[in-house]
């Protein structure tokens, strides 16, 4: 299972930075002024050969030994109070902790505070020194060996400096597996994921005819991922139970502070997602969150609408134009429209499950996706980019669960998107490729010339013959 790595220290130290640098994105809000971070974010690291999860938390203010104000003191529920326990539940999901400092301000009373209460944790913590560019690095680190956290590391997140050296450091010496070891596909692992209280356990229990998941009318009841063996039709399957994704502000319960991370360690190790939604409360902004999650990670995928026996038609209606309008992006899976509860709409549930996994380990002949190429750019050909047309010559499939397939071509960094999105749905057309995404990767043909020494030839001489 991936490692956990959480991101602490004060405001405005680099945080945000260093998250958006490690996960490759920019969703973390990123300004240069403290305590725009509130709520913790998670994200996936997948830098060669590293993969771990990631999680930025904002600036801590009010850890014990820090002076409150009388507002504080009054009011436990106030943001600093919130923000701090965002953060401690961050340090107590990670695996590991990077406590970040700031070179250009220097050491601060805080930073001591912060790393006497990190050293209670009983985890490995790491000091990273940032916002080091065009220092010397024994220069820049040298105040810091103070905090007695062993020694610091000097990066600069805004640059990417040295942040290899920061994973390697990381990762050495603590039994970090860069080898991913191989699922068995003979045995599908399908995730049920969603909010709190959509009928995520319902639904398995209904499938397995027996109360096997704790069901409690109250959201946040499964407090950890359940797998539960199942068998129909002569195939088995492991059905993963899954505690519910909240909007973080709303995480308050201490026994809560695990759901988060292993929920989207479930959807990393699952084959099959199923995304439950509850179709009395509509399409949410954190179940649109949870499937841009399962996208990114790449699994198959069914769309489940529970609870649609309490919707009457013209709701019904309603709720399938906002699906399509807020979730466009998922109109490859098949939709479900069911009740958990009365048992009603399971019947061809599994059968989609079923589709969905075989079209995400399918074989895919290089031949035949190299025919649907030629025909793909036959019938909408490639732009030109400065005068010159853009040239696909061949595909072959480059992985599985999801599909990846390999283009070669001339100019491929220069596609734009909207044609690869046209490529990909092409492809999921002719392959019938219904409940997984499809990757697209270009690799530049390569001149069979490069490196070769051309041999200039003589110029031949002729000589005027007289008459």
């Amino acid at each position: 299972m991936k490692p956990v790595v959480a991101l602490v220290g004060r405001p405005n130290v680099g945080k945000s930075t260093l998250f958006n640098r490690l996960t490759k994105k920019k969703a973390a809000l990123v300004i240069d002024e403290p305590g725009i971070t509130r709520d913790r974010q998670y994200g996936t690291c997948e830098r060669e050969p590293y993969s771990f999860f990631v999680i930025d938390t904002g600036g801590i203010t009010d850890l014990p030994g820090n002076k409150k104000t009388d507002s504080d003191k009054k009011n436990s529920e106030s943001i600093t109070h919130l923000v701090t326990q965002q953060t401690q539940q961050a340090i107590d999901e990670a695996d590991y902790i990077v406590l970040i400092v700031d070179r250009r301000t220097g050491l601060q009373p805080q930073d001591q505070v912060i790393a006497n209460t990190l050293r209670k944790q009983e985890k490995p913590v790491f000091l990273v020194v940032n916002k080091s560019e065009g220092v010397e690095e024994e220069l820049a680190v040298s105040e810091f060996f103070e905090l007695s956290l062993g020694a610091p590391v000097a990066i600069s997140a805004s640059q990417g400096d040295n942040l290899d050296e920061l994973l390697e450091l990381l990762f050495a010496d603590h039994g970090f597996d860069t080898e991913q070891a191989e699922p068995d596909l003979k045995i599908p692992r399908v995730a049920f994921v969603g909010r709190p209280n959509v009928g995520k356990s319902t639904l398995i229990n209904s499938l397995l005819g027996a109360e096997r998941v704790l069901v409690f009318d109250e959201p946040g009841t499964t407090r950890d991922s359940v797998h539960v063996p199942f068998e129909l039709n002569g195939q088995n399957y492991m059905l993963i139970d899954t505690a519910g994704l909240r909007r973080r502000g709303k995480i308050t319960e201490t026994v809560e502070k695990f759901s988060g991370i292993k929920t989207l360690q479930s959807i990393d190790e699952a084959n099959i997602v199923v995304l439950v939604i509850d179709a009395a409360d509509g399409v949410t902004d954190q179940d649109a969150t949870l499937a841009g999650h399962i996208l990114e990670k790449g699994c198959a995928l069914v769309v489940v609408l529970n609870k649609w026996d309490l919707l009457d038609n013209e709701n019904r209606d309603k709720l399938k134009e906002e699906i399509d309008r807020r979730l466009p992006f998922l109109a490859f899976a098949n939709h479900h429209y069911l009740s958990a509860l009365r048992g009603t709409g399971l019947k061809n549930l599994f059968a989609s499950v079923d589709e969905a996994y075989a079209a995400a380990i399918q074989v895919l002949p290089t031949s035949l996706l190299t025919r649907i190429l030629e025909q793909a750019t036959t019938k909408t050909t490639p732009p030109l980019i400065k005068g010159r047309r853009i040239r696909l010559k061949f595909a072959h499939q480059a992985g599985k669960n999801p599909p990846k397939i390999m283009i070669h071509g001339n100019q491929v960094n220069s596609v734009p998107e909207h044609y690869k999105r046209y490529l990909v749905n092409s492809y999921r057309k002719k392959l019938n490729l219904t409940g997984t995404p499809v990757r697209i990767d270009f690799k530049a043909s390569e001149n069979p010339y490069k490196g070769r020494k051309v041999k200039k030839q003589k110029k031949k001489v002729y000589k005027k013959r007289k008459y």
